[in-house]
């Protein structure tokens, strides 16, 4: 204790104040030393691999490392000029070498992201370049035409860039010029913006469709009594217990043209034997599974909230004069709001980045960006594209997360 006007002290004689912060520092460091486990455990699991793959979109040093010489000499080309003399040996001798190390093919495989047929004229050049005498230039003419494609120049030379947006600009429908400007590609490779834009015209519908089907449901959950909701929520958690991909060829059985639906369909005269609607392998196929796979993301979120919300709010709206629709309406559907914009975000997100129904129900019509990220993933090897089409949608979600903040507000979504 201390006088009136003096600090209040504690018991051995510091400063009170003082001796609450120190308190609220060692609280706080006890609380972070048993986290590093599992911060540590995240970043090595989860954050570094993603942010490695994610560099791939604007890094790739494959031709500088391994066409040094090249990249040197086409630094100072202005990529519209005919291509010297310097130039040519350059890339003689630094062919030679890559054959000799067995690396001409990564290199031809580099410029021909840039322009395709490359990887055959390299790899040509390849056998032969050791043997090469000047003039280089001629020398490569007469080995195969193509040489003297400026085009093919300027491909080593936008390759020859450690540092380059152009997996990104790819990603976009646009490519980078050997002057370094970006401009759109050729009419019949633009194919990423549209599937952006279907990715998420079909992350919308779901998100539209588990919302109409996956609100009753929840609202019929939370006003049952506890033993009968509770039975019928493990219903709705059931599919949890079976893979995704059991789920998903049950689809195709239930779907295709010979498939159980079109069977009812026929069977109730709602479709003929010989015009029966085609569900599979389309956009409708995709949809349908989606829907079904996500409702219990968009069930569990509503049923949490709207076990919170006091039925008495309702019937006290019916005793003054409400009818049932604007008690719901007014006084029931605004509290549950919360639920809403969390199923919802929950299933757009989910949706987004679905790979597995749409490759196996999607067909053409009926695929997302995702399967062209694994196809560039595994078929064409093009990790630095996979990462820039990773990295693009990965800027999409992380944009509309905020458009939500911004519209709907993060703090009022809720999960229970």
């Amino acid at each position: 204790m201390t006088d009136a006007t003096g600090p209040l002290l504690a018991a051995d004689g510091t400063p009170l104040k003082r001796k609450l912060a120190q308190s609220l520092f060692r609280s706080r460091s006890r609380a972070f030393g048993l986290t590093v486990p599992l911060l540590a455990f995240i970043i090595v699991v989860f954050v570094f691999p993603i942010a490695s793959f994610l560099t791939r979109a604007v890094v790739d040093d494959r031709f500088s490392s391994l066409m040094p010489l090249a990249t040197e000499a086409l630094a100072d080309w202005d990529g519209t000029s005919p291509p010297t003399e310097a130039m040519a040996a350059a890339v003689v001798a630094d062919i030679a070498a890559a054959k000799e190390n067995k690396t001409i093919g990564k290199v031809a495989t580099r410029v021909n992201r840039e322009k395709s047929g490359s990887r055959s004229l390299f790899t040509k050049t390849a056998r032969r370049a050791a043997k090469m005498e000047a003039p280089f230039l001629e020398a490569l003419h007469e080995r195969d035409k193509k040489w003297k494609d400026i085009e093919v120049w300027q491909g080593m030379k936008v390759a020859s860039k450690t540092y380059t947006l152009g997996y990104i600009a790819a990603a976009l429908d646009r490519k980078v010029t050997a002057d370094g400007s970006i401009v759109r590609q050729d009419e019949d490779r633009r194919i990423h913006m549209t599937l952006f834009g279907k990715t998420l015209q079909i992350a919308f519908l779901v998100t539209l469709f588990t919302f109409i089907l996956g609100y009753p449901v929840a609202f019929l959950l939370s006003t049952l009594p506890m033993r009968t909701s509770n039975l019928l929520l493990i219903l709705v958690l059931l599919p949890f217990w079976t893979s995704l991909l059991v789920r998903t060829t049950a689809w195709i059985a239930m779907l295709q043209g010979e498939g159980v639906l079109n069977d009812l369909f026929v069977t109730f005269g709602i479709a003929g034997d010989d015009d029966r609607f085609s569900m599979i392998y389309n956009l409708t196929g995709t949809l349908i599974a989606m829907t079904h796979i996500l409702l219990p993301f968009m069930i569990l979120p509503l049923y949490s909230v709207m076990k919170t919300i006091p039925p008495t709010y309702v019937r006290a709206a019916k005793s003054m004069g409400a009818t049932d629709w604007t008690a719901f309406w007014r006084v029931y559907f605004p509290q549950s709001v919360p639920g809403i914009g969390a199923g919802a975000l929950l299933v757009f997100i989910l949706a987004i980045s679905f790979y597995i129904t749409p490759a196996l129900v999607g067909g053409q019509d009926g695929q997302m960006i995702s399967n062209f990220i694994d196809y560039h993933m595994r078929g064409s090897l093009n990790w630095n594209l996979a990462a820039a089409l990773g990295g693009v949608l990965l800027v999409i979600v992380l944009f509309l997360f905020w458009v939500y903040d911004r519209v709907v507000g993060i703090d009022n979504m809720k999960l229970g």
